[in-house]
């Protein structure tokens, strides 16, 4: 039983980044997929939760509001970080967020010289723009 535990967590992590790029519904049909495919009836309910949270949490913005955010004018001050600016993971809480009027769910800072797009309650990255 360990051993169809261990494989199905390994398969859940590996298949994070195509999961997280597919949004919660079909998050949760993949992870559900992968989980029976491993651990039976049981590893299907593990993996289509960790498919289905895994989804929600990086649902990419819409259109709407990387648009705005691309048109906002870079700062004078670039704000630098020491660590890597990546989606699904938090910024300090020292970066100063600036609130997209529009879509109160989301703000935008310039963080490393680059546009990210960023949940104003948790801090979490949701897009890095070029």
């Amino acid at each position: 039983m360990k051993k169809i535990i261990i494989a199905a967590a390994s398969l859940v992590l590996v298949g994070t980044a195509a999961i997280a790029q597919e949004g919660t519904a079909s998050g949760a049909a993949g992870g559900a997929v992968t989980g029976a495919i491993v651990g039976g009836p049981v590893g299907a309910a593990v993996g289509g939760i960790a498919g289905a949270v895994l989804g929600t949490a990086i649902d990419p913005p819409p259109e709407r509001v990387v648009t705005y955010v691309r048109e906002q004018p870079m700062p004078a001050e670039p704000v630098m970080v020491q660590t890597e600016v990546v989606v699904g993971q938090p910024l300090p809480q020292t970066v100063v967020l600036t609130p997209i009027p529009e879509a109160p769910q989301y703000a935008y800072t310039y963080v490393n010289e680059r546009r990210v797009i960023v949940d104003p309650q948790t801090y979490t990255v949701v897009q890095v723009l070029d």
